[in-house]
């Protein structure tokens, strides 16, 4: 279920404040969104340590830019920056040797559980199912091209429009819808051959 954003009137207040010059203002922003900051940023990258930095590069950026924010949706303006400190880290990635994201999403795994924490009390078949399926969809997501996967993250996981998204990544919405369709698609090939797991390879089709 894709995440909900905060109210947007509250949001336009506290960016106002912040815009102000009133610190308090802007922590409470990063507050609000470091999580699903934190979980964009992770599932680009693959790797906790690299989420973290990219994170906290991203509130660095966005705090020295507070001024260029127009209005809007604050929350993808806010995913447009952090994509761009992911997609930067990737770029440095291809310059220099690199762990494979398959390891990397493994150290990440724990990371991965608290973002998105199981149903309390689940049956244990209930459980592992539930765990499979999150895994078979993080490994489907690792295995999509880097343009592709951001659009499923901002759209899917996170609940953005289309035309948000296509403000956030700065690409036409027709790219958006592309890439999404694209992106199902592969998912789905690789979901529903697992028979258990169809069910969550339909839910991509939106």
């Amino acid at each position: 279920m894709p995440e909900r954003a905060p109210a947007d009137a509250d949001v336009e207040a506290l960016v106002c404040r912040a815009q102000a010059g009133e610190i308090p203002a802007f922590n409470a922003l990063v507050i609000r969104h470091q999580d699903a900051v934190y979980s964009l940023a992770l599932r680009m990258l693959g790797g906790r340590e690299a989420a973290e930095d990219a994170t906290q590069e991203a509130f660095l950026r966005a705090y020295r830019r507070l001024d260029s924010f127009r209005g809007g949706n604050f929350r993808s303006w806010l995913f447009s920056i952090v994509a761009n400190a992911a997609r930067d880290e990737l770029r440095r990635r291809r310059r220099r040797p690199q762990v494979s994201l398959d390891r990397a999403a493994d150290d990440a795994g724990g990371e991965r559980r608290a973002v998105e924490p199981p149903d309390p009390d689940p049956l244990p078949e209930a459980r592992a199912l539930q765990s499979e399926v999150r895994g078979a969809l993080e490994q489907a997501l690792r295995g999509l091209p880097p343009d592709w996967r951001e659009v499923v993250l901002l759209v899917d996981v996170h609940g953005l429009a289309y035309d948000e998204a296509a403000a956030a990544l700065g690409v036409p919405v027709g790219t958006v819808r592309s890439r999404l369709s694209r992106a199902r698609a592969q998912l789905r090939s690789v979901l529903t051959p697992a028979g258990e797991l169809a069910d969550a390879a339909e839910r991509l089709e939106g």
